[in-house]
C-alpha cells in the first residue's frame, strides 16, 4: 500500500472544503470539521498542504518525510540520527547561524524521527516568513551533516540509550514493540541501540538522506496567516529544484503482531523494586474506519482517570499510582496494551486485577450510562487538540504519513454520537484482544518468575543486554 493521501491523487490543486465549526446539528449535536485547506502536487512529486488561518499573525510550517525506523534495516537508529542531524546546519549556514536566526526572532525550530516518518517543524511570526522560510527549505534540501557536530550528536544519543534502561518506564514500549513485532521493521527501536548507533557514521547518514529524503516521499505543510496563492508560489520557488533520483520508493509490509500463543517476556532488572508491565496484543491501523469509536471504548477501559483500570488498580486497591490502556496505531497495523507498574511484592495481585478488570468488557459489557459518559468526555477533549496552527499542521502531517482521509476528522462527532451499546459490543469483539495475550514484565526476575509463568510461555531477557530483543 502506497501511503499517499487519497485526495492528493486527484488534479494537482484541489481545494478541500469544510471549516472548523461548532454548529448545531439536529442529528448529531455539535460538529467539528477541518478548516479549508488546499492540496498541491508539484511536478517533482512534492505534496503541499496550505491552510490559511488569520486569527493571529503566526505561521507554522512542517516538513514530513516518509522515512523512519522501518527503513533502518540492520542499522537501527539511523533514521533517528539522520532526522536530528538535519538541524546541525546546512551547506551554506552553520548550526549556530541557523539557531541564531530563529532565536533572534523568537521563532522555534525542531525535528523528530519516529517509526514511519520524520518531521522538521518551525513556528514564526508572519513578518519573518521571508527570512526564515528559505532557511527552513535549505535545512530540508541541503543539510550539511557536519562531521564534528554529527559525532557530538551521536555521542549524546549513545549516552541517552545507556541511561534509558535505568528506568523501566523509559524503555517498556520498546520492549513491547520488539516482543510483538519481532525482527520485522515494526520491531525496530526508533532510537536504535548502543551498539548500532555507536557504529553509525557520516557516510551512513548521507546515504540514508539521499535515498529517502526526496520530494516524491515528502509533504510540506503550512498553516497560518498567509495568502495561499503567494505561499504556493513561494514554496514552488523554494523547493522547485528539489528532485528525486533513482526509481520511485515502494512501501513493503512492515510486519504483523505475533500473537499465535500466550507469551511472556520477563526482562530481568535485578535491582528493581517495582514491576513494570504491559499486556495486550494486536490493535488497529491509524486509518482504520473504527479508529474514532475505539477511542471512546478505550476511554472506558483505561483512557482517563476514571477509567476501569485506573479505578481498580489505583483508586480502589492502591496497587499502583496509575494504570492505562491504549491503541498505539501505525500506518499498516497497531498494538493494544494495558500498562502500569506496581511494588514488587504486589506483582501477582496487580496482574490478576488488571486481567479481571479487562475481562469486564466481555463478562459485563458496557452499559448505556458508561458509554454516554465516555462519549461526552471524548467530544470535550477532541476540539481543543486542534486549535492552534501548530496542532493543525501536526494533524495534517499525521494524515499524510498514515494515509488518513479528512473524513475521519470531519465525521468525528457523528461517529462518537452514533455509538450504541450494541455497536460497542461488536467493536469490543472485533478489536480488543481477549485470548493469547502478550505480557511484558520488567522487574526482578527471581521474585516474579513463578507469576510470569502463569500467563504464557516465558522468555527471559537481561535489561543490561544491549537492545530490546532476546
Amino acid at each position: 500500500m502506497h501511503h499517499t493521501l487519497k485526495h492528493t491523487l486527484r488534479p494537482a490543486v484541489a481545494a478541500v472544503a469544510g471549516a472548523i465549526a461548532l454548529a448545531t446539528s439536529s442529528a448529531h449535536g455539535a460538529e467539528f470539521r477541518l478548516p479549508q485547506f488546499e492540496t498541491v502536487k508539484l511536478p517533482s512529486g512534492l505534496t503541499l498542504y496550505l491552510m490559511e488561518r488569520h486569527e493571529v499573525p503566526l505561521i507554522s510550517v512542517r516538513a514530513v518525510i516518509k522515512a523512519g525506523a522501518v527503513q533502518d534495516g540492520a542499522q537501527a537508529g539511523l533514521s533517528n540520527l539522520t532526522g536530528d542531524a538535519l538541524l546541525l546546519g546546512s551547506r551554506s549556514h552553520s548550526k549556530a547561524e541557523i539557531d541564531q536566526a530563529f532565536d533572534f526572532r523568537g521563532a522555534r525550530l525542531a525535528g523528530a524521527a519516529g517509526t514511519e516518518s520524520s518531521t522538521v517543524q518551525a513556528n514564526f511570526a508572519k513578518q519573518d516568513s521571508a527570512t526564515l522560510l528559505p532557511l527552513f527549505a535549505e535545512i530540508i534540501q541541503q543539510p550539511g551533516f557536519d562531521a564534528a557536530e554529527l559525532a557530538k550528536l551521536r555521542t549524546r544519543k549513545v549516552n541517552g540509550l545507556k541511561q534509558a534502561k535505568e528506568s523501566p518506564r523509559n524503555v517498556v514500549n520498546q520492549y513491547y514493540r520488539a516482543m510483538l513485532f519481532g525482527a520485522t521493521p515494526y520491531g525496530q527501536p526508533a532510537g536504535g541501540t548502543v551498539q548500532s548507533v555507536s557504529a553509525l557514521n557520516q557516510n551512513d547518514v548521507q546515504q540514508y538522506y539521499q535515498r529517502y529524503y526526496r520530494p516524491d516521499n515528502a509533504a510540506i505543510i503550512v498553516v497560518g496567516d498567509f495568502d495561499t496563492a503567494a505561499m504556493r508560489a513561494q514554496l514552488a520557488s523554494q523547493f522547485g529544484s528539489w528532485q528525486a533520483s533513482g526509481p520511485a520508493l515502494t512501501t513493503p509490509d512492515y510486519g504483523k503482531v505475533q500473537a499465535e500463543r500466550a507469551r511472556v517476556w520477563l526482562v530481568n532488572k535485578p535491582d528493581a523494586i517495582e514491576t513494570t508491565f504491559m499486556i495486550g496484543g494486536v490493535g488497529i491501523a491509524r486509518n482504520d474506519p473504527d479508529y474514532v469509536p475505539l477511542q471512546v471504548l478505550n476511554t472506558i477501559v483505561g483512557g482517563r482517570f476514571t477509567s476501569w483500570l485506573n479505578d481498580e488498580l489505583r483508586v480502589n486497591s492502591g496497587l499502583t499510582y496509575g494504570a492505562r490502556s491504549e491503541f498505539a496505531t501505525l500506518s499498516q497495523t497497531g498494538t493494544f496494551a494495558m500498562s502500569s507498574f506496581t511494588a514488587l511484592p504486589k506483582t501477582a495481585a496487580a496482574l490478576e486485577l488488571a486481567h479481571q478488570t479487562y475481562q469486564r468488557l466481555w463478562t459485563r459489557g458496557i452499559d448505556a450510562a458508561t458509554l454516554e459518559s465516555a462519549k461526552a468526555y471524548v467530544k470535550g477533549q477532541f476540539p481543543p487538540r486542534y486549535e492552534t496552527g501548530e496542532q493543525l499542521a501536526g494533524l495534517l502531517g499525521d494524515m499524510y504519513a498514515a494515509d488518513v482521509g479528512r473524513e475521519q476528522i470531519d465525521n468525528f462527532m457523528r461517529d462518537v454520537d452514533s455509538l450504541t451499546p450494541q455497536r460497542a459490543k461488536q467493536l469490543v469483539d472485533a478489536h480488543f484482544p481477549r485470548l493469547k495475550l502478550q505480557t511484558l514484565l520488567i522487574g526482578k526476575a527471581d521474585a516474579i518468575r513463578a507469576t510470569a509463568a502463569s500467563y504464557g510461555d516465558v522468555t527471559e531477557l537481561q535489561i543490561s543486554a544491549d537492545g530490546f530483543q532476546p
